[in-house]
């Protein structure tokens, strides 16, 4: 509803039935206060069969805390059972909001579940296409800050909708994993909810049930289920063909930085062209699969900028052109518009270039013009050879004092100065240096 005074719109749902279970709730509070206290530690602990989601449910209560999520219910017996979701797959979900603009052009963060710290908050706010006034509309970004993922999906609300005086709103999820494609599945589904009811009831409902069973089904609003959605397909979903043919033998510059963990910048004015670009790089150190490296939506404010710094290597994707002239910010440098990659002059020497460059430039560049072979086969292609590398590296950790390599001990080796410098740092990189 609205408030006349200053067109703020609250929203007041109270929770359904099907949710709370009023009656029952409080029979449960007075019947079990008691034996909860001595009951409490080993029911956490108990196995529990998944089954608190029956046609026998008639009131959960959902407990949070830092560590874990538990499911507390009345079986059909009437006893109180615990069932402790600490170790699914479906922990890696950590809460959904939403964010409304209104026909006054006012945006306000209107609902969120469980709840998300103030600093989050005005990241999410300000990565929503609606506080940004008169720049593009983006159906759906990403990104991460603080170690949390984040998926905003913003869509009109079109008749026909319960909504009254809201024209755009969108639904924030934040996660502990990268999976772009998942999420925003998810969060298709919640904005039909939301546009058909005009509640975020039914959204929390969908979302404690993903929680608690990895599914949500309706026939109006379509199907979501999580196990559909496998972590390594949301690393492959990227073309590393198209980051090759858009640098060609440069790419050995992306693939020396992405191995040596050097703060990679990319500059584009379009979001969706970063997102699409940098989800592609960390690919390119398959044997690590880490996305945690990536930062794919970062604006030059401090909040930001002082989460960034935290990380000793990154991929980080800007609209601002300004962060050309960050050279605080960067070892390497993508202008992803004008295909340009420019290397810093405090990074030149650790990424200085030789033949073993040359050689593995040449194989990306081979394997990613190959019309037959696919972007998992130009990975592979690149990973047999990263292996191989590494292989060799390990092979002259273990001719060392506590397999740690040491620049005395390549130097035995009489390698050619620009490999042994890459070996040098990549040893660093992979934590086999003597320091």
């Amino acid at each position: 509803m609205y408030n006349s005074s200053n067109h703020e719109r609250t929203i007041s749902a109270e929770p359904s039935p099907a949710m709370i279970g009023r009656q029952q709730r409080t029979i449960l509070q007075s019947r079990k206060k008691e034996e909860v206290s001595h009951r409490e530690e080993s029911l956490l602990t108990a196995e529990i069969p998944p089954k608190p989601l029956t046609t026998h449910l008639n009131t959960f209560i959902v407990l949070l805390n830092l560590s874990s999520i538990a499911l507390w219910y009345l079986d059909p017996a009437g006893d109180l059972r615990v069932w402790n979701m600490a170790a699914t797959e479906t922990q890696l979900m950590l809460s959904v909001g939403l964010i409304e603009k209104d026909v006054n052009g006012d945006t306000l963060w209107v609902w969120c579940y469980p709840s998300v710290g103030s600093d989050l908050r005005q990241v999410l706010l300000s990565k929503c296409c609606l506080t940004q006034d008169g720049r593009d509309f983006h159906t759906f970004v990403f990104g991460q800050f603080c170690r949390t993922w984040y998926y905003i999906t913003t869509v009109e609300a079109q008749e026909p909708t319960a909504l009254i005086k809201v024209t755009h709103f969108s639904i924030v999820v934040t996660a502990k994993d990268f999976n772009p494609e998942k999420y925003a599945a998810l969060s298709r589904i919640l904005c039909r909810m939301y546009i058909k009811h005009g509640s975020p009831v039914k959204m929390m409902e969908a979302y404690v049930t993903v929680l608690t069973k990895g599914i949500c089904q309706s026939d109006e609003n379509g199907s979501f289920l999580i196990k559909d959605y496998d972590v390594r397909k949301a690393y492959l979903a990227g073309s590393l063909k198209d980051v090759v043919s858009q640098f060609g033998l440069e790419t050995i510059i992306l693939y020396t930085a992405v191995m040596l963990k050097k703060r990679i910048v990319v500059h584009h004015p379009r979001v969706e062209a970063l997102l699409e670009f940098t989800r592609v790089l960390p690919t390119l150190a398959w044997h690590r699969k880490d996305w945690s490296i990536l930062h794919p939506y970062v604006h030059l404010t401090d909040t930001e900028l002082e989460d960034l710094k935290k990380c000793p290597g990154y991929i980080a994707g800007f609209v601002d052109p300004e962060v050309c002239n960050r050279s605080d910010l960067f070892d390497v440098y993508v202008n992803l518009p004008d295909s340009v990659i420019t290397v810093s002059q405090s990074a030149k020497e650790a990424m200085a270039m030789g033949k073993l460059h040359k050689d593995i430039g040449h194989l990306i560049v081979q394997s990613a013009e190959d019309t037959e072979g696919s972007d998992s086969q130009v990975i592979k292609d690149i990973s047999v050879k990263t292996k191989e590398i590494l292989a060799n590296l390990v092979s002259l950790s273990g001719e060392c004092e506590d397999s740690k390599i040491t620049l005395e001990g390549l130097k035995q080796h009489h390698f050619p100065p620009a490999t042994e410098n890459f070996l040098f740092h990549l040893a660093a990189a992979e934590q086999l240096l003597r320091i």
